[in-house]
């Protein structure tokens, strides 16, 4: 079973990492993630120790930060909101800290304070500094717990006073205060945008019962029952419009600034916020299934699925600091014991390359980049599930496209009619509504529109995939299908070659005629072919269950490759399957589909993409990435913002490894002052930082 805790106040990287390994282990825990931009822990549990896990956790926890709060979170969603608490008490640690240095060098230079009273001013400065530092690290040293942060400050800056580096040894730890400090805010910072992405949450509906309005919180409305939304109130569940007419705001969803009409019958999405007009609106899904809900549920479950990147570089800090700190121990003993070397300046080096050395840049901005990245994307309604799939985007070669609701609208209407065998056009189009009557098919619901009917009649129904629909109505068997139904059931039909997807017509065996659907191409499906080519993919196809003729002639108007039509869901699977076995590189292949039977080959694909404004809840469900606003040049945008964030991901790396191996090896061979090892620390963490929230402004 499944458990959630909260962390209130887990703010390190490195913590992080190690409480997710050792929950880990646990007799009984399967599985254990760390969220560290949500605060969460998430571990998988036997049911028989799942009354006894907190404590164990509450152990671990603790034993890495002693002052995280953790709360389980039950099945009702707790929304954490940042205080400015923590802030306050960081801010007025660090000025009243350095106010007390300050006094101790401008006092203690001016009036030429005896040492002792110059030095008690500068250990005041230092405990209200580093403290809390010296007491972690004592803490940890005490369970076992050595090789952390707390560790190389707490040892390099009590070892400078033993050497005589008394304002070096204050000023490393005020400068390490000031880097965590803006590391916080940063992280703080990163977590209050998704957070405002969390606004999209309603807090309250208006439901109309017994002919009286009630406020309610959203989870207690149930499917079909009618809600009000005044202006600008959000829509707290999807549904269909019985009455009213209003303009919506969809930006917090679908990422598009403009906004949108809507009418009676029109669909409206829960998260968006009614502008104007009064809307009475009829529920079509319960708040837990509704958009809003999946797309917080999406974005705070996002940064627990760990890029490759982000998996090395916790894996490496591991055995990066206990490295460090020997190769330090060495270089502080070893001269000075076997070649003559003067103690005082070689431990002075020691303690230069332990400050240096310390991870902070690493382990806090490369996740930091990975989140920035999830999140500039949510905010152009483009939902990654995950830094991982953020890594894989940046390794596409080929995408291969769905037609219908992908690149098309999805909005058939009925062009023509063609009739055979005496039959009217209204006989035609009243027999294939009828027997479509029952059907949820795009192609069926445009049949209906152009005829309507109801399902009267309608004895037996059942509907072929990929085929068409079988339906008895008033005793009379109905075929309505493509071209391989009526040859599966031997009628005597005539073949129509026009553009556009056919629905032929048969009743007791006789051929009635066919009726042409057309499908309009999305305004900006010839745009996003075209940026996929710029940005370097390689190979654009499309399968489709349409006709050959027209399939040809929409890939000839986009400027698609390659074609595959006429095939059946399984087909597809298939199909890709052989895709994903063609390459000759080791590029990715992304599948974007919207339909229930695209949930398939969305799975299967390297990347799945689904179109998540008209898309199934199946396909949204099996993809790796939802465009919400259905606009198919967001898959371009996803990949090249996935470019970006590996690019600032490598940056990162280069610009910590690069500038600490110099000062690294400038502090063993004594040439970098404790000042400088500051910069080597503090300094790369806060560029490494501020490199990585660049993405969020993206």
């Amino acid at each position: 079973m499944k458990k959630v805790f909260i962390l209130k106040g887990l703010d390190c990287p490195h913590c992080s990492a190690e409480i997710e390994k050792e929950v880990g282990k646990l007799d009984g825990v399967s599985e254990s993630v760390v969220n560290l931009m949500n605060q969460t822990l998430t571990v998988n549990v036997s049911e028989h120790i799942a009354d006894k896990v907190g404590e164990d956790i509450e152990r671990i926890v603790h034993s890495h930060e002693p002052d995280v709060e953790i709360v389980e979170q039950k099945e009702e969603k707790v929304v954490k909101k940042e205080t400015d608490e923590e802030t306050k008490k960081a801010v007025l640690k660090i000025a009243v800290g350095a106010a007390v240095y300050a006094a101790a060098i401008v006092v203690g230079g001016l009036l030429k304070l005896p040492l002792p009273v110059y030095l008690a001013i500068l250990i005041i400065s230092y405990i209200i500094l580093g403290g809390d530092v010296i007491l972690k690290a004592v803490k940890n040293i005490i369970k076992g717990r050595i090789f952390d942060e707390n560790f190389l400050m707490s040892i390099s800056t009590v070892c400078a006073f033993i050497i005589g580096e008394y304002p070096e040894a204050v000023a490393v730890m005020l400068f390490y205060q000031i880097g965590e400090f803006f590391q916080g805010l940063a992280v703080k910072r990163s977590r209050r945008s998704i957070s405002e992405l969390m606004d999209i949450r309603p807090d309250s509906a208006t439901v109309i019962r017994h002919g009286k309005a009630m406020i309610v919180h959203p989870e207690n409305v149930q499917i079909g029952e009618t809600i009000t939304v005044k202006p600008g109130e959000k829509i707290p569940i999807d549904g269909i419009v019985t009455d009213g007419i209003s303009m919506i705001d969809t930006a917090a969803l679908t990422g598009e600034s403009v906004p949108r009409s809507v009418k009676k019958g029109d669909e409206v999405l829960s998260g968006s916020i009614n502008m104007n007009g009064v809307l009475t609106v009829k529920t079509e899904k319960t708040y837990g299934e509704s958009t809003v809900s999946k797309i917080i549920e999406l974005v705070e479950n996002a940064s627990s699925k760990k890029a490759p990147t982000e998996n090395f570089i916790t894996t490496f800090a591991r055995y990066y600091t206990p490295a460090v700190v020997i190769f330090a121990a060495f270089l502080a003993i070893i001269p000075p014991l076997f070649f003559n070397g003067v103690w005082a300046d070689w431990l002075h080096r020691g303690f230069v390359f332990l400050v240096i050395s310390c991870p902070c840049a690493l382990v806090i901005s490369i996740p930091l980049a990975f989140f920035g990245g999830i999140g500039a994307a949510s905010r152009h309604g483009i939902l990654i599930k995950g830094g991982n799939h953020i890594e894989a985007l940046t390794k596409t070669d080929t995408v291969v496209f769905d037609k219908t609701g992908t690149l098309t609208k999805g909005v058939f209407n009925v062009s023509k009619t063609v009739t055979a065998n005496g039959t009217s056009e209204k006989e035609l189009l009243e027999t294939a509504s009828k027997a479509e009557s029952m059907s949820s098919h795009p192609i069926a619901r445009s049949i209906c529109e152009r005829y309507p009917s109801d399902d009267s009649g309608v004895t037996s129904f059942e509907e072929i995939s990929g085929f068409g629909i079988k339906a008895t109505v008033n005793s009379s068997i109905v075929l309505v299908g493509n071209e391989k139904l009526m040859e599966i059931e031997k009628i005597d039909y005539v073949k129509n070659e026009e553009f556009g997807s056919k629905a032929y017509v048969a009743k007791d065996g006789m051929f009635l005629g066919c009726i042409i659907i057309s499908d309009g191409i999305k305004e900006d499906s010839k745009t996003a072919v075209s940026m996929l080519k710029k940005i370097g993919i390689k190979r654009t196809v499309m399968l489709t269950g349409d006709n050959v003729k027209t399939a040809e002639k929409i890939c000839k108007e986009l400027n698609i490759d390659e074609y595959h039509a006429e095939l059946l869901p399984d087909k597809k699977v298939d199909l890709l399957e052989k895709l994903c076995t063609e390459k000759k590189t080791k590029g990715k292949v992304i599948f974007v589909g919207d339909g229930i039977n695209d949930a398939p080959v969305i799975a299967r694909a390297d990347i799945g993409m689904a179109m998540g404004g008209m898309g199934s809840d199946a396909a949204i469900e099996a993809a790796d990435v939802v465009i919400m606003n259905d606009e198919p040049s967001k898959i371009a945008d996803s990949i090249k913002l996935a470019k970006d964030t590996k690019s600032i991901v490598i940056q990162n790396i280069l610009i910590s490894f690069i500038i600490k191996g110099i000062f690294l090896l400038l502090g063993a061979l004594g040439y970098a002052s404790m000042w400088q090892a500051v910069f080597g620390d503090v300094g790369v963490a806060l560029i490494a930082v501020l490199n990585s929230m660049r993405l969020l402004k993206k």
